[in-house]
């Protein structure tokens, strides 16, 4: 039976949505009212590589079996889903009309997976190690998560790499690294089994009977997404510099023996909480595909374009190394790092 799916982003989103959209669910994009009006104009195209093809294909929200629409914040009803997926950049969700649409799904008590790269308070709290860890400090606005129920948040590691290309319209967004979604249980079982279900019927998806990358993956454990911990604390903020930014794969290569402390650093650190090393991702893997990633992070595209706010896991990586007693000098120079530099747009702002 097809699910209904709320996700809160339109961005990012929609290439989960897509891959649901694909498997015959219904898929309720969240955004601006300009970009609603698009999608629910013209669908959404998110464009993707296959294994062992040349170029992307243009994969059309209006060819596939799922349907999709758009709304604005106001206008979405959480209680009418059957899950809500959170795909938006931590700082936007203190926004009045999402703050507002936060305490209507958290009151509706529909399940919740996120696909940020900074984990929500509540599936934070679900990790027994991190329960009294001082970590709103590291949230722009850690209110809007008080009136969630931790057993019903999960979070799912955001490891494909995409963006809005800047010569498109906002409807369109591209692959470049096509990895897999690895999502973490929820408390409840059935829960589990609608993620079961929809893992299922994403891998069962083919074009022109070729396998379909970027899959959803449900995992027990859950410590598996904070593998994209090392993998952050080692490419996508070190690409922020004091002048500039540069690339992922210089961040990670221009150093590759800085890079791998820092990356079993964090990944002890996981250990620590309870993660197992099966759970991680090993460096060179991760080195490798970082050969691949040849433009800087968004985090260092939005601070070089005058952001105030990013999302901060490098402060969670922070805060929980300091309330355990396993500091690093390079992820606080990395933090300083990022203050520097949001301070700097700030102060221009002013």
């Amino acid at each position: 039976m097809a699910k209904k799916i709320l996700i809160l982003g339109a961005s990012y989103g929609s290439l989960l949505g897509t891959k649901l959209l694909m498997a015959g669910h219904d898929v309720t994009l969240v955004c601006r009212r300009a970009t609603a009006d698009l999608i629910n104009s013209k669908g959404t195209v998110v464009k993707l590589k296959l294994r062992d093809e040349d170029s992307h294909r243009a994969i059309a929200s209006g060819d596939l079996p799922g349907k999709v629409n758009a709304v604005t914040p106001e206008e979405a009803d959480p209680a009418a889903y059957d899950l809500v997926a959170l795909a938006m950049q931590e700082p936007q969700y203190g926004a009045d009309s999402i703050r507002d649409l936060l305490a209507r799904t958290a009151a509706a008590r529909v399940p919740c997976l996120s696909i940020m790269n900074m984990p929500p308070l509540p599936y934070l709290r679900r990790i027994p190690a991190l329960r009294d860890v001082p970590l709103e400090q590291c949230f722009t606005a850690p209110e809007v998560w008080d009136g969630f129920d931790p057993d019903l948040v999960t979070l799912c590691s955001p490891d494909p790499q995409a963006f809005r290309p800047p010569e498109e319209e906002a409807n369109v967004l591209f692959v470049g690294l096509p990895t897999n979604f690895k999502a973490a249980a929820f408390a409840d079982a059935g829960h589990n089994a609608l993620l079961q279900q929809l893992q299922d019927d994403i891998a069962a998806v083919t074009l022109d009977g070729k396998d379909v990358p970027v899959k959803l993956k449900l995992h027990d454990s859950l410590f598996v997404p904070l593998a994209k911990w090392s993998m952050l604390l080692t490419g996508n903020y070190r690409c922020i510099t004091r002048g500039g930014v540069r690339p992922i794969r210089e961040a990670v290569h221009g150093d590759l023996n800085a890079s791998a402390a820092i990356y079993a650093y964090v990944d002890a650190l996981a250990r620590k909480l309870g993660a197992d090393a099966a759970d991680q991702v090993p460096f060179q893997k991760y080195a490798n595909a970082a050969q691949n990633l040849l433009k800087p992070s968004s985090a260092a595209r939005a601070i070089d374009a005058g952001a105030q706010q990013i999302e901060r896991v490098d402060m969670v990586v922070q805060a929980i190394g300091s309330a355990i007693g396993e500091g690093s000098a390079e992820v606080d120079e990395t933090v300083d790092i990022v203050n520097a530099r949001l301070n700097a747009n700030r102060s221009v702002a002013a």
